[in-house]
């Protein structure tokens, strides 16, 4: 993510992903743009305290550095072999809009898209890194994305890169990179809805050959657990145990499990139909969301694609695009753990020749 008018585009050397989540740091660097014959050269995953990060700053810089290099130097599996990374910036951190401007030149397009993020993000402008992307074109208007992030959320991960010793060539929203992965999938030709679920929040975008509006909703696989263990009244550890074995699917405590988890799903069911509302009264074709696809760590809860297609009266399924990563030897992750690597694998994606600080 950088400012919208000083673009450095660097050689196509390697370079690899780093998703430093509520409170954990995933690595992985994947070798080889062929989208059939991608080589997974090497990955990991390390926890932290989530007290190192305060509304998606990084405060305490040094515990986390100390954190990575013990998974650089003794945890990973396979091998990092470039200092250059693309970073995940938490997407519940930054401000996105869809834009509908008047065809304009380079230099036009810049100072409206500018004046527009001026009128919708509630902090100064001169507070924030931006960028946008054409998403369409025709002959009078134009579609943008535009991307806006607190300067002092890119800072301090900046300060932990450097800590690090690690060049960050871009900085990408966490949801941006899981559209990356997901478009290597089978089916990734319909205009969808992606949901990842992350530890505390949910991030939720609609994806229609490029990404069109996004949003967050607080909840995710730790809210979960939470709310299993309040409504059984078991310890957090027996609760996960009990998500991860039966979730939502048949069990003798499925209706308690359901009803613990009722309040967070039908929010997040909300605003999914909020979004499709927004995206079908802006379409200018007959295409409509085909279906939910969903990922990220939460995602692997038994019942619940099932839960929501209830719900929705939409197809959801998870999000299964390994099919095109060759772990080359290595030791994969589980299936349970693949879904933690979705947005680092959409990261480490990125075409080097792309990246651009």
């Amino acid at each position: 993510m950088g400012s919208m008018n000083n673009r450095y585009f660097y050689q196509d050397k390697p370079v690899f992903g780093l998703d430093i989540g509520f409170s954990s740091l995933k690595v992985m660097q994947v070798d080889g743009n062929n989208k059939r014959k991608q080589f997974v050269s090497g990955y990991g995953v390390s926890r932290f305290n989530p007290d190192a990060i305060k509304d998606g700053i990084v405060v305490d810089p040094e515990a986390i550095a100390k954190v990575a290099h013990e998974l650089f130097d003794k945890h990973l599996i396979g091998d990092i072999t470039t200092r250059r990374a693309v970073v995940a910036i938490p997407t519940g951190r930054t401000f996105t809009r869809s834009i509908t401007l008047p065809r304009l030149n380079t230099k036009e397009l810049a100072e409206a898209v500018r004046l527009e993020a001026e009128q919708y993000i509630p902090v100064p402008i001169e507070d924030l890194y931006m960028d946008y992307a054409t998403v369409r074109q025709s002959d009078t208007e134009t579609d943008i994305l535009a991307v806006a992030v607190p300067k002092k959320v890119v800072d301090s991960y900046m300060q932990l890169t450097k800590l690090l010793g690690i060049e960050p060539v871009a900085f990408e929203t966490s949801i941006s990179a899981a559209c990356r992965l997901f478009v290597q999938a089978e089916q990734s030709d319909v205009p969808s809805i992606l949901i990842d679920f992350g530890s505390v929040s949910s991030d939720i975008t609609i994806y229609d050959k490029a990404l069109i509006v996004t949003g967050t909703v607080p909840g995710g696989g730790d809210s979960f657990t939470n709310l299993i263990a309040q409504k059984l009244g078991v310890t957090k550890q027996e609760a996960h145990i009990i998500k991860t074995k039966y979730g939502l699917g048949v069990s003798k405590k499925q209706k308690e499990i359901q009803e613990s988890l009722d309040p967070l799903l039908d929010q997040l069911a909300k605003e999914i139909r909020r979004m499709i509302r927004y995206y079908e009264e802006r379409s200018t074709s007959d295409r409509r969301i085909g279906q939910v696809v969903t990922m990220g760590g939460g995602a692997n809860m038994p019942g619940l694609s099932e839960h929501m297609t209830d719900m929705l009266r939409l197809p959801v399924r998870m999000c299964d695009p390994w099919q095109h990563l060759d772990f080359s030897g290595l030791q994969p992750p589980n299936t349970i753990e693949k879904s933690m690597y979705v947005t680092v694998a959409g990261l480490a994606l990125l075409n080097p020749k792309e990246a651009f600080a």
